[in-house]
């Protein structure tokens, strides 16, 4: 039996049982500094305020930017699940309005080194995210890596966050052309979301789509949707100089607003009917399998 089939029968076996599936919802950006783990944290709060039970992976490995930005380090990561015989609900960290997230640490470097044992022990570890959370958050790293990439063509929901900045929008082009040409990414099976940050206004926002989505659809073919648009805010940079998500700080300024708004569509019953939760086990099966290979 070669590993790819044991890692099939280690995934087959861990659904046999009935359980939740939790909504994996993947962010990431074309360049680094748009905003990309500040939009994943304030749609956590906002999630949380709708009274969903919300996780964030970390997986922008290296760096930390959520622990900076809920001001908590945490005292395990993925890494440690992976290598050190910890379970899942000792690498988690409860950040404001128990928001849980996971350090991604150096955790998916090295999976291919894993043997049957390992790889059923972190799958049942994380089948177990499924039934803590009711929505799953993965803050990507920023940029076309392959790291990055993996994590993309294994979520069925990418929101993408761009600015009006030229090389923003060039480099948002760029990722979602890269991840178009994936050899096992499915525009069926995922849904790409773009919210526009630090804009004007809603005009400046949905021009900013529309400029990036006529090139979308002429050279890639690739269905794109407009999420929504983050107004440039003083009170969100105060917050985030505080290390406190402007949802909690300034609730009723214009970002916090905005990111009301969005997480509202993003939670539109009507707007997801169609949407498949994959849950987490599924998703990071996904990556393992493409290590594995």
């Amino acid at each position: 039996m070669d590993q790819a089939e044991q890692l099939r029968n280690i995934i087959k076996a861990s659904a046999q049982a009935p359980r939740p599936v939790a909504r994996v919802i993947t962010v990431t950006s074309g360049k680094g500094g748009v905003g990309k783990s500040n939009t994943a944290i304030n749609i956590a709060i906002q999630l949380r305020k709708m009274g969903q039970r919300v996780i964030i992976l970390d997986a922008d490995f290296g760096l930390a930017n959520i622990e900076i930005m809920f001001g908590a380090v945490p005292k395990f990561n993925l890494s440690d699940l992976i290598y050190q015989g910890k379970n899942i609900k000792e690498i988690i960290t409860w950040g404001p309005m128990e928001v849980g997230f996971i350090s991604g640490g150096s955790g998916i470097v090295g999976l291919s080194n894993l043997n049957r044992d390992y790889l059923s022990y972190i799958i049942r570890n994380l089948a177990e995210l499924d039934a803590i959370a009711d929505v799953i958050i993965v803050d990507t790293g920023a940029g076309i890596s392959d790291a990055v990439l993996e994590f993309l063509v294994a979520s069925g929901e990418v929101l993408l966050v761009t600015t009006p900045e030229p090389t923003s929008i060039t480099d948002s082009y760029s990722l979602l052309k890269a991840l178009n040409r994936h050899p096992r990414f499915s525009p069926e099976a995922s849904q790409v979301k773009v919210i526009a940050n630090r804009v004007f206004n809603d005009v400046e926002g949905q021009l900013l789509f529309n400029k990036l989505n006529a090139v979308v659809a002429r050279y890639l073919k690739l269905p794109i949707s407009y999420l929504g648009a983050i107004p440039l805010d003083n009170q969100l940079s105060k917050a985030v100089m505080q290390q406190t998500p402007v949802s909690i700080q300034s609730p009723n300024s214009k970002s916090a607003k905005a990111y009301e708004s969005i997480t509202a569509t993003l939670m539109n019953k009507e707007m997801n009917k169609n949407l498949p939760k994959r849950g987490m086990a599924a998703f990071f099966s996904h990556i393992v399998n493409r290590a594995k290979s």
